[in-house]
């Protein structure tokens, strides 16, 4: 048998994005791992983007509201978590000793409990941390850790829960971190995005260490997703491992986080002028959801914590926490996590503009999804349940959102001869008023939830539909409208 593709960059950029990837829509990111057993972060300032507009990129890493970054920030000469490392654990208690713990704590964890949760809450595929930046492995690798004996979970919670996952119909995806791996450089600390540009290992053993996990994780549970993270690490063709994945999983995805940083880049971005414009330019790119230029090829982009002003014709999935950490933080309470309206809302926005929303739970150490956030990803399957039509294997419209005349808030979204029009607001008034839209005289409107047709009329430019007068309380409306309406520019 030829391989479709080569390992080269004209070969992969054919790939084009399988149909079931605009179709999910709704994902879960699970950040599970040694850093769940602390579980702290600072909280009450804000998202990552918030922290890095109000205190710039010293202030951020300083208070890493993300609790997965622990390792790091409990090395920041008094940041908060180092406090609360040395108040808690002490001064001769490393990192490396939350390992026993976890290990002991995975030992009742329940994977088909996990699937099924996910499942309840209407995701269609799930996105499994199979190493994050501490270099800690959730699987018995047959690439043990070099520089750390045992630096993995004895259980193989990569293999289980995609067991569990496929068997539900949904797809699986693995997150792993590729340029950074603190296991290999122990003695370095970042504290400025130059130092996150400088800090990921270099060396040929890391590289092929790297390179050996993605040909296993591949070969041994064939996800449908590769979810690349900061970056990869240089001299090595990235391509060989992409094409090796779409030969093996034809209808594979891999997300835009591959960026290859050359030696001569980390040296120059430490001279101040360039320190200076590379420090502004990764704010504004991570505020405003935007990619490295310098990545060989991605099916879809990944703002983190943001989302698009408007359709985008390239794919993306915005991902975030349903708090402000992606790892299990225990100090968030409910005022730092959206409510499930908010986040119902997030989905549709995101629905609108051609993406898909990864939204990430963070178990504790022995696997238990804490009850806020099940209530929460609940919520949204309990919507899903209803509206999801409305939702999964759809596309955008013509515009993705407007506002009626009353003021409530529009998203739109598509799917063969049928407009969805989302109201985002509670629906107590007699009637709304969608503006630039004209309907055919054949058309029918209804909500989903409810049987009957609604009562409309076309008012010169403005299209009205008469609201029923009881209604249950929901989150959001989904209009179905057939056929679908013009567009009055």
């Amino acid at each position: 048998m030829i391989d479709t593709y080569l390992p080269n960059k004209r070969s992969i950029k054919k790939h084009k994005v399988p149909e079931w990837f605009h179709d999910v829509k709704f994902g879960i990111f699970i950040h599970w791992g040694l850093y769940s057993i602390p579980a702290f972060a600072p909280t009450k300032k804000g998202s990552i983007i918030d922290l890095i507009k109000k205190e710039g990129w010293l202030g951020h890493f300083k208070n890493n509201p993300y609790a997965e970054w622990y390792l790091n920030s409990i090395k920041i000469n008094d940041s908060p978590a180092q406090k609360y490392h040395f108040e808690v654990y002490g001064n001769n208690f490393s990192y490396d000793d939350f390992v026993p713990i976890f290990k002991e704590e995975v030992k009742n964890w329940d994977p088909e409990k996990m699937a099924e949760l996910f499942k309840k809450a209407g995701a269609q595929y799930v996105i499994l941390v199979t190493k994050h930046h501490d270099g800690f492995l959730l699987w018995p690798s047959e690439n043990p850790n070099p520089n750390k004996k045992n630096w993995h979970s004895d259980r193989d919670i990569v293999g289980e829960l995609t067991n569990a996952i496929k068997k539900r119909g949904l797809k699986m995806g693995f997150y792993y971190s590729g340029a950074l791996d603190w296991s290999f450089t122990p003695k370095k600390v970042i504290k400025h995005v130059v130092d996150l540009i400088d800090n990921g290992p270099t060396s040929k053993e890391y590289t092929e260490y790297v390179n050996k996990h993605y040909y296993e994780l591949i070969d041994k549970y064939t996800p449908s997703i590769l979810w690349n993270d900061i970056g990869y690490p240089p001299k090595t063709n990235v391509c060989e491992i992409i094409a090796y994945f779409y030969n093996k999983i034809s209808d594979g995805v891999i997300n835009d986080r591959w960026a290859q940083t050359p030696g001569w880049f980390r040296k120059l971005v430490k001279i101040w002028p360039f320190k200076q414009l590379a420090s502004y330019i990764a704010k504004k790119m991570m505020i405003n959801g935007k990619i490295p230029t310098n990545i060989v090829h991605c099916d879809f982009i990944t703002p983190e914590y943001t989302t698009m002003s408007s359709i985008s014709e390239k794919k993306w999935e915005t991902t975030r926490g349903i708090g402000n950490s992606f790892g299990y933080n225990k100090f968030e309470t409910s005022e730092d996590y959206l409510t499930a309206r908010e986040l119902i809302h997030l989905l549709i926005d995101v629905v609108s503009k051609n993406g898909n929303l990864l939204l990430n739970v963070g178990p504790k150490a022995n696997g238990e999804i804490p009850e806020i956030q099940k209530d929460r990803i609940l919520a949204i399957g309990k919507w899903l349940e209803v509206n999801g039509d409305a939702i999964y294997g759809t596309r955008p419209w013509i515009i993705a959102e407007s506002c009626s005349l009353e003021d409530i808030p529009i998203r739109f979204a598509q799917k063969n001869d049928t407009l969805f029009i989302f109201l985002l607001d509670s629906l107590k008034i007699k009637k709304i008023t969608i503006p630039s839209i004209k309907v055919q005289n054949n058309t029918t409107i209804s909500l989903l939830g409810m049987n009957e047709q609604l009562e409309w009329e076309q008012n010169g430019n403005n299209f009205i539909i008469k609201i029923p007068k009881q209604l249950n309380e929901f989150p959001a409306y989904t209009l179905v409208v057939r056929p679908k309406p013009y567009l009055i520019s």
